[in-house]
C-alpha cells in the first residue's frame, strides 16, 4: 500500500490551492474540480477535509465521475490512463486536473465539457 493512501486530503488541499493561486486561479477552482471528480456537494467537501479523511477513506466515499476516465496524460512521470492500482489512478487523475488548472486550461476543458 502507498504511503499516500493513509495521507489526509485535508493535508494535501492547501498545496493544491496554492499552486492554483501562484498561477492566478482559485480555491474555488480547485474545489469545483474535487467536486466534479468526487461527486460531493462542497459541504460533503468541507466535512472531510475538517474531519481529515484519508484518500483512502474520501475516494471510497466518492462516486467518481463517469467522464473521469477522459483523463489522460502524464503526472509525476507516469500515465494516468495507464496506472493499475484504482485509487493510486484515482489520485493521479485529481493530480491531472490540478496541473491542468495551474498550466491555465479553461475549466470546461479540465472537466471534460462535451463541445
Amino acid at each position: 500500500m502507498s504511503r499516500i493512501f493513509t495521507v489526509s486530503v485535508a493535508s494535501v488541499h492547501p498545496h493544491y490551492v496554492t499552486k492554483a493561486e501562484r498561477k492566478g486561479r482559485s480555491r474555488d477552482e480547485v474545489d469545483e474540480i474535487i467536486r466534479w471528480l468526487t461527486g460531493f456537494d462542497q459541504a460533503a467537501l468541507d466535512k472531510h477535509l475538517a474531519e481529515e479523511t484519508t484518500f483512502e477513506d474520501f475516494f471510497e466515499a466518492a462516486h467518481l465521475n463517469p467522464s473521469a476516465s477522459l483523463i489522460t496524460g502524464v503526472v509525476c512521470g507516469i500515465r494516468v490512463e495507464n496506472v493499475e492500482d484504482p485509487l493510486m489512478q484515482k489520485i493521479r487523475y485529481l493530480d491531472k486536473l490540478i496541473d491542468e488548472l495551474a498550466k491555465g486550461k479553461s475549466m470546461e476543458k479540465i472537466l471534460r465539457t462535451p463541445a
